[in-house]
């Protein structure tokens, strides 16, 4: 039987197709928070991708205004909710700048080890989080179990697993505990077998590899433009770290290297915050040698810092000045100021402005989640829908952070 010939056009050979909109989020497992990303695709290929990040707004920066200087610490544990000791400290160092105050030396190297706990416990939710949505469970459970042991320390210390709310302008709230040198001590080498453990099984396996390798690419000179800082940028191969060029508490007396990328994809971020995790156990090391056990933890300065409670119970000059304190808040002077420090993600910045009363004027963040989520549509157009979820995991977006 010979063949019909249908005598049809070209065109009418193809069928006819639209692109399909697809939505990822608000609530999807993998959004890292409440963030929606409106996809156009063309088969599995994404042909366009806009990322809308407004679905967690707090008024952040307003609620950080309407109380105390002192009442923000709060507000900034839940900026990132992941390692937030990193912005009590940031908080602090930028009122203490506005007020001119320096913190005794023993509260400097506190500051430095708690961060750097709270760095650690950053870094292994977010490559953690990558392994479990790529199907890896098993690192997953283990970087989990790396960083409870970072909490159990945290919350010896501060009396809180997540949101300590531990800074103070002028200091801490309180000391180092007897325990906290031998803590972290009997804990490091335990963590550190974990993650290890955790990143032998992800790196030798063809399918994680496939996933990551050559994926979510971005170039240095394009990061920078973005605005990206932290391990995304590093990653791309450039050694920016506030630690190292800005050097604040005792950053410049410890010895540390700066991990850094070279293909700018997914793996090259996963891998630098490993190497981060390593680096920040070898700080803590140093620190733990360095912590004096014993001296003041708070600036000697009664305009800021709170009478000691056994005064406020026995003298009325000391419950004037509790009361004063607490109700009307630390006169901090007139003027405006930037500080930043080096965050979980990158440049965590405060800018701060006081018309010298108990409130702050304008409290104004940078936080580096809100930068770095702003290059996730160049990252992921062109590329596999199945490429979302490692770059997206990858930029380890906090929803905290993108509050604007």
């Amino acid at each position: 039987m010979e063949p019909v010939d249908l005598d049809l056009d070209e065109g009418e050979l193809e069928l006819p197709s639209e692109p399909m909109h697809l939505n990822m989020g608000p609530s999807h497992p993998a959004m890292h928070g409440t963030v929606r990303i409106v996809l156009e695709l063309s088969g599995e290929n994404i042909v366009k991708a806009d990322v809308q990040i407004g679905y967690l707004h707090r008024g952040f920066e307003k609620m950080c205004e309407r109380g105390t200087w002192a009442q923000v610490f709060p507000y900034a544990d839940r900026l990132n909710y992941v390692s937030p000791m990193l912005n009590n400290v940031g908080y602090a160092l930028a009122v203490e700048k506005l007020c001119g105050l320096v913190v005794p030396e023993r509260t400097q190297w506190y500051r430095l080890l708690l961060g750097e706990l709270a760095r650690i416990s950053d870094h292994l939710t977010c490559t953690g989080a990558m392994a479990m949505e790529l199907g890896a469970f098993t690192p997953f459970l283990w970087f989990l179990k790396a960083r409870e042991m970072v909490w159990d320390i945290l919350e010896e210390e501060t009396g809180a697993r997540l949101t300590h709310s531990f800074g103070r302008i002028g200091g801490m709230a309180k000391p180092p505990t007897a325990a906290f040198k031998e803590l972290c001590r009997g804990s490091l080498p335990k963590l550190l077998s974990l993650t290890e453990d955790g990143e032998r099984m992800l790196v030798n396996n063809r399918i994680f590899l496939d996933r990551m390798e050559n994926v979510g690419t971005i170039s240095a000179s394009d990061a920078i433009g973005l605005g990206w800082t932290g391990p995304c940028l590093r990653a791309s191969g450039v050694p920016y770290d506030i630690r190292k060029t800005h050097p604040y508490l005792k950053y410049d007396e410890v010895d540390f290297e700066v991990p850094v990328g070279s293909r700018g994809d997914t793996l090259d971020r996963f891998l630098v915050r490993l190497a981060e995790i390593r680096q920040s156990i070898r700080i803590i090391e140093q620190g733990l040698d360095r912590l004096p056990d014993s001296g003041p933890i708070n600036c000697d300065d009664p305009r800021i810092v709170l009478p000691k409670k056994s005064d406020v119970y026995t003298t009325i000059e000391a419950t004037i000045h509790h009361f004063k304190l607490i109700m009307e808040g630390a006169k901090v002077p007139k003027g405006e100021v930037y500080s930043y420090t080096e965050g979980g993600n990158g440049e965590l910045g405060f800018y701060l402005v006081s018309d010298g009363s108990g409130t702050p004027y304008r409290v104004r963040i940078r936080p580096p989640c809100f930068q770095i989520v702003g290059g996730l549509g160049k990252l992921i157009t062109g590329k596999m829908l199945s490429d979302v979820i490692p770059s997206f995991g990858s930029l380890n977006m906090i929803g905290g952070e993108c509050d604007h």
